[in-house]
């Protein structure tokens, strides 16, 4: 075991299968550059001088570029980890994602696929509207695409890896603040999710969510950034003798609905935390599925903690008021009972 930030076991991830397969290859922006970060956020950084140039290609500024030569690339046989520097940028590839990755395998009767794994920064870090945005509902909404949430190194690097041998285009989400907290890119605010990775071969499999805290009176599901919400809330609820039961999705398509069923039938009340703005967002999806499979369980009405239907502030004051709180979260669940 060694003890590795999100960003170095992502990079681990990244090194191991570039190893493994040589089809493997990163494509980005300034992702080898010599004297570069690696990336935006230091996932990569390094990885140029042990694997060179051709392995580790670094792009011009150009979204619509940087997914067309993934996606053919994938098409043509390898399999390419892209590097977008901020999710925001997701939408200047929309076409080729939506209309080409998701769709290939399946219009073409499975004869095409597309291996592809797409990286993406996401959440709410003082960079204001057009670079702080929780972009997963989006991309859930699009059959033939995976869509991965990893919140803690374990994961990172294990859903990273079944990524990269998938056949199937997969979008792996990365909360900005989880990274880690020190660095040439840290950043204010962050959290040190640091944990034990295995130094051995393994995998997390895409669709199996994982109960983080056992509890018997709420449910409460967060992921990314919100899942630390979560957690930090149910301490507090603790105190006042409510047991929440957290639950990571890790992975949101395919999601492992059965997971959290079993606990809503279990608990009789679930709260659903996430970055994204309410309407049309993901805690609206899932808040759906308890409603119909899991109504007749149900003590009180679902609970969804969001960010407001606005743009993400740039000002720190009106951020910590956009973001879900620990204490929005606590009141969420008194609200309940």
């Amino acid at each position: 075991m060694s003890q590795m930030s999100i960003a170095q076991a992502l990079r681990q991830g990244i090194r191991e299968e570039m190893q493994r397969d040589e089809r493997v290859f990163c494509i980005g922006e300034d992702i080898g550059i010599s004297g570069g970060w690696g990336g935006a956020f230091t996932v990569t950084l390094g990885l140029s001088d042990e694997f060179g140039h051709e392995r580790i290609l670094d792009t011009p500024i150009s979204e619509i570029g940087l997914a067309g030569v993934a996606i053919g690339a994938a098409c043509a046989g390898l399999r390419p980890i892209a590097d977008v520097q901020y999710g925001d940028f997701l939408f200047c590839m929309m076409d080729q994602l939506a209309d080409q990755a998701a769709k290939m395998r399946y219009m073409s009767g499975g004869t095409i696929t597309v291996p592809m794994v797409m990286r993406a920064p996401v959440g709410s870090t003082s960079r204001g509207a057009q670079h702080a945005q929780s972009l997963e509902a989006f991309f859930t909404h699009i059959p033939g695409l995976k869509v991965l949430a990893p919140a803690t190194a374990y994961d990172a690097k294990g859903l990273l890896k079944s990524a990269v041998r998938d056949d199937n285009p997969v979008i792996i989400f990365e909360h900005k603040l989880l990274y880690g907290s020190k660095g040439a890119r840290s950043e204010r605010g962050a959290l040190s999710p640091i944990g034990e990775v295995p130094d051995e071969d393994y995998t997390v499999p895409i669709g199996k969510g994982i109960v983080r805290r056992e509890g018997k009176d709420v449910t409460i599901v967060g992921k990314l950034l919100t899942l630390y919400r979560a957690l930090a809330a149910a301490d507090e609820l603790a105190k006042e003798g409510i047991e929440a039961e957290v639950i990571d999705p890790r992975t949101l398509v395919p999601l492992d609905k059965e997971l959290i069923l079993a606990s809503v039938r279990k608990t009789g009340r679930l709260v659903i935390v996430e970055e994204d703005n309410i309407t049309g967002g993901w805690a609206g999806d899932l808040a759906a599925i308890a409603a119909e499979e899991a109504f007749f369980w149900l003590d009180a009405p679902i609970k969804r903690v969001s960010a407001p239907d606005s743009p993400a502030p740039f000002a720190p004051v009106l951020e910590q008021l956009y973001v879900p709180s620990v204490a929005r979260v606590v009141q969420a669940v008194k609200s309940l009972f």
